[in-house]
Parts: structure tokens; C-alpha cells; sequence
């Protein structure tokens, strides 16, 4: 039986150094292609001109790095990362607390954590440098403008909530935005415009992307940086202002219009150490913000010419 036992074992161990192969091959060879992509390449360089140099958001995977890792390496990092004090369970449906309990305990009750916990908190980021980036696309024939900079606050910061506000002023409500009314309706310099600003719990990036011919690439990115600069110092209007605050107090219960929404929302906040009733706090927080407040907001953090811009589009004609 022992031997019979033993045999199983290296019959089981050898499957899996075989399907760990073929895995190992097939990520390697995916990553490869990936890393000579237009796509990929227009990212890196993006993260390139946002972050200093040595930064742990620039950990680039290879094939090498794939190739290097072996079954022991993997184990380690499981039992490291892959722990309870950084689990969080989020239970929806119609069922108590008691019944829930009872079966996550039964489960993972006897689940520990071995050894401290990881630090998987990045640390702040410093401004970016100004920079530009032209990445060859032979398949494209127009511009794709991404213009990112690297702000010095994070997700807890109170400016937070008015910086939002005003993003929604400037785009996420297309033809009523400032941004694709001066870029797509009166000039036609693009064919899109979108504003992002995301927030974690040391960092924050703004950025705003846009598409069109290669002639009027520069002549967006300068009608960007006026509207940019104008909500430093001029107030919104009172009708865009009451348009933003609705447009973001309408996303809200949107948000949440479904159970899978529910409970993705309730562990991205968790997971964010944010309050877990975070929506209706920011929505009496929109509600109360002065144009004066987006501004100042504005003021203090946005650098109308601090944009790393990397574009993405058909190789210049020599």
C-alpha cells in the first residue's frame, strides 16, 4: 500500500511538473508578443514619465522572469500574499449573518496567516517631469493622446471629492462637457475625449485621452491645457455645476443596480478602508461643494502643462 502510495505521488507530481511547463511556455510566449505590442508599449511609456525611476509600479513581467520562477517560488509567494488578515468576504443574498458566519468559519476557520503580513501598500509618488512619447502603430491612422500627470495627494484627501466634481464639469457627460464641446463640437480637432482622475491609498494619476488626425494632435493638447487652466480661474457656471452634481449623483445608485455591483462596491471600499455607506457620504459631500471650493481644488493640484503625453498613431511620413 505504501508503495502503491508512493507510486501515485511521482505519478501526480510528474502531471504537474508537465502542466506547469506548458503553462510556464504559453504565459512566456503570450508576454513576449504582448511586450512588441503598439498597445503595451503606448502603457509602459505612460507609467515611464509618471513614475522615478526604480519605482515598484515599473516591475515589468518578461519572458525571462517567467522562465526564472519555479514550483518553490510559487508556493512561497501563496503562502506569503494569499493570507486571511488580507482577505476580505463580502456575502449578498438572502441568508442571515449567523448562517453566513457559520460557513465561512467552517471553511475558513482554521485558515492562518504565516509569518507578518506583505507590505502591498505603494508608496506616494513624486510630481512627474514633463515628457513626450511618439509610439509608431502601423495599423492606426489616426492619433491616440494620452496626456497623464502624477498628483501629490491620494483617495482620503478632502480635495478628493471637489477635484471629481469638476472633472465632471470638463467630461463624463459628452456633448454637455466643456471638454468635447471646445475639442468636438466647435473645432472638430477629435473624434473623443475623456477625462480620468484615479485615486488609491498613497496615489493619484489625472489624465485625459483623446483620438484624431495626426495634424491636430498638438492644437487638442493646447485647448486642453486653456480649459485646464481657465477652471483655475474662473468659477463654473451655476448651470454646469448643478449638471455635474447631477450627473455624479445619478452614477451612484447605478452603481449599485445590481447584487454583483452591491457586493463589488462594498469590497472595494473595504479594501480601500473607506466607509462601506462611502456613496451616500460623497453624495451629501457633491451636494454642498461651491464652485469656489472645484477652483481652489483645481488650483492647488492640476499643472495645466505638466503632462506626460504619449502618443500612440501612424509612424511620422519621413
Amino acid at each position: 500500500m505504501t508503495g502503491g502510495t508512493l507510486i501515485g505521488n511521482r505519478e501526480q507530481e510528474s502531471k504537474s511538473q508537465v502542466v506547469g511547463a506548458f503553462v510556464e511556455q504559453q504565459t512566456a510566449e503570450f508576454v513576449k508578443g504582448n511586450l512588441q505590442s503598439p498597445g503595451y508599449r503606448a502603457g509602459r511609456a505612460v507609467a515611464e514619465g509618471l513614475l522615478p525611476r526604480g519605482d515598484p509600479g515599473l516591475r515589468e513581467t518578461t519572458p525571462q522572469t517567467i522562465e526564472a520562477i519555479t514550483l518553490d517560488d510559487l508556493k512561497r509567494y501563496h503562502a506569503t500574499a494569499i493570507r486571511p488578515d488580507l482577505t476580505t468576504i463580502v456575502v449578498i443574498g438572502d441568508v442571515s449573518p449567523e448562517e453566513a458566519r457559520a460557513v465561512i468559519e467552517k471553511w475558513f476557520g482554521s485558515w492562518k496567516a504565516p509569518g507578518p503580513a506583505p507590505q502591498i501598500t505603494l508608496p506616494p509618488a513624486p510630481p512627474n517631469r514633463v515628457s513626450a512619447v511618439n509610439v509608431p502603430d502601423p495599423s492606426e491612422l489616426q492619433d491616440n493622446v494620452t496626456l497623464a500627470e502624477q498628483l501629490e495627494l491620494n483617495r482620503y484627501n478632502p480635495d478628493y471629492y471637489a477635484l471629481d466634481l469638476g472633472n465632471h464639469v470638463l467630461g463624463g457627460g459628452f456633448y454637455a462637457t466643456r471638454l468635447y464641446r471646445d475639442l468636438r463640437q466647435a473645432t472638430g480637432y477629435v473624434y473623443n475625449v475623456d477625462v480620468h482622475f484615479d485615486a488609491t491609498r498613497s496615489r493619484a494619476s489625472y489624465s485625459v485621452t483623446y483620438a484624431c488626425d495626426p495634424k491636430n494632435s498638438s492644437k487638442a493638447q493646447a485647448l486642453i491645457a486653456r480649459d485646464l487652466a481657465d477652471m483655475q480661474t474662473t468659477e463654473v457656471t451655476p448651470a454646469e455645476l448643478q449638471q455635474a452634481k447631477a450627473l455624479l449623483l445619478r452614477q451612484i445608485p447605478l452603481r449599485e443596480s445590481s447584487e454583483d455591483a452591491v457586493a463589488s462596491g462594498l469590497l472595494a471600499r473595504s479594501q480601500m478602508d473607506l466607509a462601506l455607506d462611502e456613496p451616500l457620504r460623497a453624495a451629501h459631500r457633491y451636494f454642498e461643494l461651491s464652485a469656489e471650493q472645484i477652483k481652489i481644488a483645481f488650483q492647488k493640484w492640476i499643472r495645466p502643462d505638466g503632462f506626460v503625453q504619449v502618443v500612440r498613431g501612424p509612424a511620422p511620413t519621413p
